[in-house]
């Protein structure tokens, strides 16, 4: 991987209390983590785990609220005066749970930080794991967005991929909730398939396109490390295939309404996922449960947390300090990556205001990278904004690394 500096450029320092003003904290949203599934997938590297036995909902709904006590305990000032925006249950598998439970889980969070008044409130959904009746529970409960992960309606692709659901019950899936009046459906596809065509691709989108979900997530299935695929790579197209894919179903998603606003996102008019948003704009989010990532912003620093995975030791220690794998101060040194790996996925991209204003770094210190992202013709011509241009999205990994720190800042690579 290669780095870009400048010999003499200084490292950044933060902006002090002073010089930023009155801090004004991004937005705040809350990640839910289910870690359990009926099956874990041999592409999923998650933190997901296979049902084995009975699940322990009842007890987990606890740990959920007792670690949301406690992180709102330690990040003390920093999320006081603030409301959740969007809240995200993530999994593994949440529709596993009852209604009663996600109830439970809300309201718990609600008593203990407020709710915004027009709180985007997501549940991921496994077509396979729905039982009739469930969605007019879970929109009593304050769920109003769904997401499914279809991933394909090709009945041989779901076997490769591992999946528990046939193309039939994901298109009975989805009209159960349209039956039930949920106005707001995301549907998770992928392409990139084993041995996946180009035309068999675009029938997928096509299939999805009949069913008029708001929003479609399309992203290409990747081998991850450690996966069951990493280790047995099924037959993949190749990257020029791949990129065939993407662009034919881009456009086909565009035809029919559905616009790109991010690297996998297309929604109807006024249909964008909040809470994704949030993340991609660099905004704050506290996560609960095993395995849960968060991130809050304070008037001096930027905080990550991480909660541990194992769900057994976690419903363990979820009310003691124990809960927490990881906890960390973001450096100055990182900031600009960071910031820079989420905003530049968003095909506006996001005012150059925000960098100070969500760093608490002055915009020189990233004027090398910014030089050097121009003149690779990466970066719009615009002072006012941090935006890819289509070459930059093209290339995006390359642009994002333009803005790692430096391994030694005595030396320039090429």
């Amino acid at each position: 991987m290669r780095q870009h500096f400048c010999d003499s450029e200084p490292s950044p320092q933060p902006l002090s209390r002073g010089e930023r003003g009155s801090f004004v904290p991004p937005p705040l949203s809350l990640y839910i983590h289910i870690p359990w599934c009926v099956k874990k997938c041999p592409y999923c590297d998650f933190n997901s785990h296979g049902l084995r036995a009975a699940m322990p909902e009842r007890e987990y709904v606890t740990a959920l609220l007792a670690d949301l006590d406690g992180d709102l305990a330690d990040f003390g000032g920093a999320t006081q005066g603030r409301e959740i925006c969007s809240v995200f249950f993530g999994g593994g598998t949440p529709s596993l749970f009852a209604p009663d439970s996600i109830a439970a889980i809300l309201d718990g969070a609600a008593m203990r930080i407020p709710f915004a008044r027009d709180c985007e409130i997501t549940l991921e959904a496994n077509p396979g794991t729905v039982e009739h009746g469930r969605f007019d529970g879970y929109q009593s409960a304050g769920v109003n967005r769904i997401s499914f992960g279809v991933q394909s309606f090709d009945d041989e692709k779901l076997h490769a991929l591992g999946r528990i659901h046939s193309s039939a019950e994901a298109e009975h899936a989805i009209k159960q909730a349209q039956d039930a009046d949920c106005a707001n459906i995301n549907m998770d596809l992928m392409y990139a398939l084993p041995r996946q065509t180009l035309e068999g691709a675009l029938a997928d989108v096509e299939r999805a396109i009949a069913l008029r979900p708001t929003h479609i997530s399309h992203y290409q299935l990747t081998l991850e490390p450690g996966t069951p695929f990493a280790k047995r790579p099924p037959p993949l197209p190749d990257h020029d295939a791949s990129w065939d894919m993407q662009e034919a179903c881009q456009a086909r998603l565009a035809e029919a309404g559905y616009a790109q606003y991010e690297v996998s996102a297309y929604a109807q008019s006024e249909r964008r996922c909040r809470h994704n948003l949030n993340y991609w704009g660099f905004g704050d989010y506290l996560g609960i449960g095993a395995g849960a990532h968060g991130k809050v912003s304070g008037t001096d620093d930027i905080r990550r947390r991480w909660k541990i995975r194992s769900p057994r030791a976690y419903l363990q220690h979820a009310d003691t300090p124990q809960r927490i794998g990881g906890d960390e101060t973001i450096t100055a040194e990182q900031l600009p990556f960071e910031f820079m790996l989420n905003t530049l996925r968003l095909n506006d991209g996001v005012p150059i205001a925000d960098f100070a204003a969500r760093t608490g770094l002055p915009l020189d210190a990233i004027t090398a990278p910014l030089r050097e992202a121009h003149a690779r013709g990466w970066l719009i011509d615009d002072p006012d904004r941090l935006q890819a241009t289509s070459l930059g999205r093209r290339f995006l990994n390359d642009l994002i690394e333009v803005f790692l720190p430096p391994r030694n800042p005595g030396r320039r690579h090429a």
